[in-house]
């Protein structure tokens, strides 16, 4: 039953985060920045005052697609901000490039999120193919030698895994949106508070996304931990 609602409650928080998000990007997509600068122009013009040259700026093929690329040094936009002109188009780029700006002053919370992407991948897998596993085979009298603690603990684990890295990514994503909303208004992309508001309301809202990444994180952490804690064991 307590699984069941951590459940529904995660996935009613994600739910509304998102929608929030898309909701403020559909609505600031349609007012056209007064700059007349697309996205891609923004995101040059940005990168260039900040004295980074070897990034690409490319146009991504996926709506809320936009990510900065450590790896590969590319700055990626979708469509709709690569070529559009309008207030969540810059407030997005900008942000994107805060990513880029981390990245060149070796911001702390950008490498460690960096340096754990690798273990946060393994341990997606594995807490979403461990519980299939037993689901499908019937549980632990498959497995000789394996428990419901042992069960637990990896459980426990691969979640405690993904819950850091959420943990670390907040302040990498919240840094990110504070230096775009001062960028933009330094460099005079945006000409009034309307604009200054929306650029705001959307990288806030984005946000939020993340934060529901922590907390869906943090319950499924403590769901498999706490029975550890306090010696209880679960079949």
């Amino acid at each position: 039953m307590l699984f069941w609602s951590i459940l529904i409650v995660t996935t009613v928080i994600s739910l509304v985060a998102t929608l929030r998000v898309k909701a403020a990007i559909h609505h600031w997509s349609r007012v056209r920045a007064a700059s007349g600068e697309t996205g891609a122009e923004c995101a040059r013009r940005i990168l260039s005052a900040a004295g980074i040259h070897d990034v690409d700026i490319v146009p991504g093929n996926s709506f809320l697609g936009d990510h900065y690329d450590p790896i590969h040094k590319r700055l990626v936009l979708s469509p709709d901000h690569y070529r559009g002109s309008s207030v969540a188009a810059l407030g997005i780029a900008a942000h994107e490039c805060g990513h880029a700006i981390q990245h060149k002053i070796a911001y702390k919370p950008l490498t460690w999120r960096m340096a754990s992407v690798g273990a946060t991948t393994y341990a997606n897998q594995l807490v979403t193919w461990l519980p299939l596993i037993f689901l499908f085979t019937g549980g632990f009298g498959h497995f000789r030698g394996v428990t419901a603690t042992t069960y637990l603990l990896f459980m426990a684990g691969g979640w405690g895994v993904i819950m850091l890295f959420n943990l670390i990514t907040l302040p990498v994503e919240f840094d990110a949106s504070r230096r775009a909303v001062l960028i933009l208004d330094k460099m005079n992309f945006l000409a009034d508070a309307e604009e200054r508001a929306g650029v705001k309301k959307v990288l806030t809202t984005a946000g939020w996304t993340y934060v529901a990444a922590f907390i869906t994180s943090l319950l499924y952490t403590l769901y498999y931990l706490l029975p550890l804690l306090l010696g209880n064991r679960r079949n």
